[in-house]
């Protein structure tokens, strides 16, 4: 092992070099900082004030999550059906709360893009809920006089379809999705979900923040057996991913709101070093399949990491939504997420948005199946939608041209 150590105001830096034995392959090496704030200085961040408000927002709004989480199955009511027919529960709506009235608090002319509206929580009385959620984790500073329900609903909708009508000129916006993965958040098992919060500035990504509650640390989740086992262990105390343009990746445990003098280790990201798409780990979207995507052409999908043959890869059982796929492919324990656009669905710009910068600065790539960048300008009304050509597909880099190339060929959506 290797150790280097830099000492500033917060922080020691280490440098670890994995040990050749190490059970997960082609993993790069780790840097960890111990930090009362961000793994980075300031100078080296513009939007370090930003980011510092966006992970305590998603920290608090990670423990409204699991508030909320230990409650739902013995209340009724509380979890509702969009028109979609996706479910939206009291934490999506506490949290769109939540952050909309946090960011702001800091920067009022800055505006939202976010998930829901609050028509649905007026129409079933579940503002109450909501509002006491909001409550208990908010900061201080809005007043002597405690939330109201307007409040709640204002603060919802800022975020909400008709809040902002934006110019063909590039934007400045927070990208919010309050829960990704509200499936997995129903489950009874600790399965994956992610609160996710993004900064555009003139049509750049520059931020993201992703909370992971039941993210557990340094478990390889090579089949459908050790995924079960993954999403059953109680343990796990949850992560925060960071990430700056030009800063890199980093993750640290989610801490308690209430413990203040904990100092947490953040660990610099990295995405894997795979070089060989056949032994490459892929993740898909959770409502498609192996057999509707290209590459399915070329490869059989299996869930089993020790019978792999030269003509198969090895599928990454991952629930649910598209966030915790992008961490997956940023923290190396996934090489590939590929997902296909399909017609009369709609793709979300929050489902996305802080997914590609956090791949981004670990080493990765996004682009769309043609391998053109993913543009949050496409929808120049409202830039809550995205509309790649063919599909999302997010790389360790190294095995990007390779699959743009093997889609190409085997696609004829183009």
């Amino acid at each position: 092992m290797v150790l280097l150590q830099y000492t500033c105001h917060f922080s020691t830096l280490r440098f670890f070099c994995l040990h050749p034995s190490s059970p997960t392959p082609f993993r790069r090496r780790s840097f960890t900082v111990r930090s009362t704030s961000l793994p980075f200085p300031k100078h080296k961040a513009t939007y370090h004030r930003e980011l510092e408000a966006a992970v305590d927002v998603v920290e608090r709004a990670c423990r409204l999550c699991i508030d909320v989480k230990k409650s739902l199955f013995s209340a009724q009511g509380r979890v509702l059906d969009k028109n979609d027919q996706t479910p939206v529960t009291v934490a999506d709506f506490g949290v769109q709360a939540l952050v909309s009235l946090e960011l702001s608090k800091l920067f009022p002319s800055i505006p939202l893009v976010a998930e829901e509206d609050s028509a649905i929580l007026r129409s079933n009385n579940l503002v109450d809920s909501v509002a006491s959620a909001v409550a208990d984790n908010a900061t201080s500073g809005f007043g002597d006089e405690p939330l109201t329900h307007s409040d709640v609903l204002e603060a919802i909708d800022r975020g909400g379809k008709d809040a902002v009508v934006f110019c063909t000129k590039p934007a400045t916006y927070w990208v919010l999705d309050p829960i990704d993965g509200t499936r997995g958040f129903l489950r009874g098992s600790e399965a994956l979900y992610v609160v996710g919060l993004a900064l555009v500035v003139e049509g750049e990504i520059v931020l993201g923040v992703m909370g992971c509650p039941n993210w557990l640390e340094d478990k390889p989740c090579t089949s459908t057996t050790s995924m079960q086992e993954y999403e059953g262990n109680q343990a796990g105390s949850g992560i925060i991913m960071v990430s700056h343009v030009g800063c890199g990746t980093w993750t640290k445990k989610l801490s308690s709101i209430q413990d203040t003098k904990t100092l947490d280790y953040w660990t610099r990201c990295s995405v894997d070093r795979c070089c060989l798409v056949h032994k490459a780990s892929f993740c898909i979207p959770d409502s498609q399949t192996w057999e509707s995507l290209p590459l399915s052409a070329l490869f059989n999908a299996k869930n089993d990491a020790d019978n792999i043959g030269d003509e198969e890869i090895l599928l990454v059982p991952t629930c649910c939504g598209s966030l915790c796929k992008y961490l997956m492919v940023a923290t190396g324990r996934a090489s590939v997420f590929i997902l296909r656009a399909r017609a009369q669905t709609i793709i979300k710009a929050w489902d996305h948005a802080v997914g590609i910068i956090c791949v981004h600065e670990a080493g990765g790539k996004v682009t769309d199946w043609r391998g053109s960048p993913i543009d949050l300008d496409a929808d120049q009304a409202e830039r809550r939608a995205i509309f790649p050509s063919g599909g999302v597909l997010v790389t360790n880099d190294n095995l990007h041209h390779q699959i743009v190339e093997m889609i190409s060929s085997r696609s004829s959506i183009f």
